[in-house]
């Protein structure tokens, strides 16, 4: 099991301040990432999920969360995919995102990421994460794909 994942498992015991410090923590390894002060909700193989709350801070100029910061946390709950998905002899590095504003993120925002177990078996190193964003109705307002490089870790 990864670090990510254990760290995650140990702050989940006390739901909203284990979670609140563990977002902390992961903001501190990138710290880019702290600028939508991202709250994750779920984090397992394969699968990820944070918030992003809804603030000035976060807000463009007609009031709604601005797109680089929906990126931002799509960027985010990838990475955090990424390291409780991936199997300990490889390593990921993201090479690109393409993504669409399907609706505008006038609420709070869930950022999710996505595989399929079966991605991270095969030895073609392009790997493909799926990510969206859904307002707290469900309606998503950005969607696409954030392609990540991976390969075998080197041997030292």
């Amino acid at each position: 099991m990864s670090q990510v994942k254990s760290l995650y498992d140990v702050a989940s015991k006390v739901p909203v301040v284990g979670r609140t410090l563990f977002s902390i923590a992961f903001s501190q390894k990138a710290p880019y990432f702290a600028t939508v002060r991202p709250r994750f909700v779920d984090l397992r193989p394969n699968r990820a999920a944070l918030t992003i709350r809804k603030r000035r801070g976060v807000t463009n100029h007609i009031g709604t969360v601005h797109a680089i910061a929906l990126c931002n946390g799509l960027e985010a709950a990838m990475g955090a995919l990424a390291e409780v998905t991936i199997p300990a002899d490889k390593r990921w590095i993201p090479k690109g995102m393409d993504v669409a504003y399907t609706a505008k993120a006038d609420t709070d925002i869930t950022c999710i990421a996505e595989t399929d177990p079966e991605q991270w078996t095969s030895d073609d190193p392009d790997l493909h994460v799926r990510v969206r964003g859904e307002k707290t109705d469900g309606t998503v307002v950005i969607e696409g794909v954030i392609r990540l490089w991976v390969t075998p870790k080197r041997v030292s």
